[in-house]
């Protein structure tokens, strides 16, 4: 059965309102429904992939286990759109651990497996098409530690590169977007030595006691003095709210910046508008075993409402 989260409401026309009223009670029973399978995500890497690697050095139903402390996993939402979830038990972004001076890598890992958004749209993609989330406390649908790999929303992507030089190495209002998000550059190449955890917990005033309440949204971008990243951090409404347009210095869930069709990529190199499913590996477990992650789309990314 379709999860009642997945409600999608026209972008424009009289029964807007009435649709937005509808997913606010569809999100809002759904996750009644799901309370107790919040630790789905944990269970399927600790109980299943893990195992199943130490065994037979095969990580299904993950698609990867990244050495100690990641496994790779994809989002049963389908499209181009994995998970990078942490092995150990981290509860999401408001864990402590994630701040620690030796805290794994968690972005680091994620961006390093953005190549399989290569392998299901069956095309090459610009690394400023990708876009690795982490959803507030409040608004998630899971509570293991997890990062969504996608394509950026095209909204979100066409911001960055018309006003990413505008944006510095400390924390600011993003430049020309009307959500509330704060943007701050992160120069280089990669992401070795950098803990975007971190960055929030020391820089933004107030954050560190109230980790839980922010997303966080990292993005690779080309400044006019070399490559980086944008990190972009916000506080998000909690549950049905978070579908709402923002409103009171609140942010949407960073994983509605994302599109898992890529349509901002495919419109770039001209392809068809349906991308190819990857096909899962035979040990995958049925769709119904899998959750869902995260919230629905806002207009930064596919789902429109």
């Amino acid at each position: 059965m379709d999860d009642p989260a997945d409600t999608h409401c026209p972008s424009a026309g009289p029964s807007v309102r009435a649709c937005a009223a509808v997913a606010m009670l569809a999100i809002a029973t759904a996750g009644a429904c799901r309370g107790g399978d919040r630790d789905a995500l944990l269970h399927i890497v600790q109980d299943q992939c893990l195992p199943h690697w130490r065994a037979q050095q095969d990580p299904a139903p993950c698609t990867r286990v990244m050495g100690r402390d990641f496994a790779l996993l994809k989002d049963r939402k389908g499209g181009a759109h994995y998970l990078l979830i942490a092995t150990a038990t981290v509860r999401g972004i408001e864990d402590p651990v994630l701040t620690d001076a030796e805290a794994p890598n968690y972005f680091g890992a994620a961006w390093q497996a953005r190549d399989r958004l290569e392998a299901v749209m069956g095309m090459p993609i610009a690394d400023d098409a990708v876009g690795l989330a982490v959803n507030s406390a409040i608004a998630r649908g899971q509570d293991q530690l997890h990062i969504h790999i996608e394509c950026l929303g095209q909204r979100m992507r066409r911001l960055l590169q018309t006003d990413a030089d505008r944006i510095g190495e400390r924390w600011a209002p993003l430049p020309g977007s009307t959500e509330p998000f704060l943007a701050r550059r992160i120069p280089g190449r990669s992401l070795d030595g950098v803990n975007p955890f971190q960055l929030l917990a020391r820089e933004v005033p107030g954050a560190r006691r109230h980790m839980g309440d922010y997303t966080l949204v990292l993005a690779a971008v080309g400044f006019k003095d070399g490559p980086g990243f944008v990190l972009l951090t916000g506080r998000t409404a909690s549950g049905a709210a978070a579908l709402l347009p923002a409103h009171g210095g609140l942010v949407p869930p960073g994983e509605t910046l994302l599109d898992s069709t890529c349509e901002a990529a495919r419109t770039q190199v001209q392809l068809p508008s349906s991308p190819p499913e990857e096909p899962p590996p035979s040990s995958q477990p049925p769709p119904s075993l899998m959750p869902k992650s995260g919230p629905p789309r806002s207009g930064f990314g596919s789902g429109g409402g």
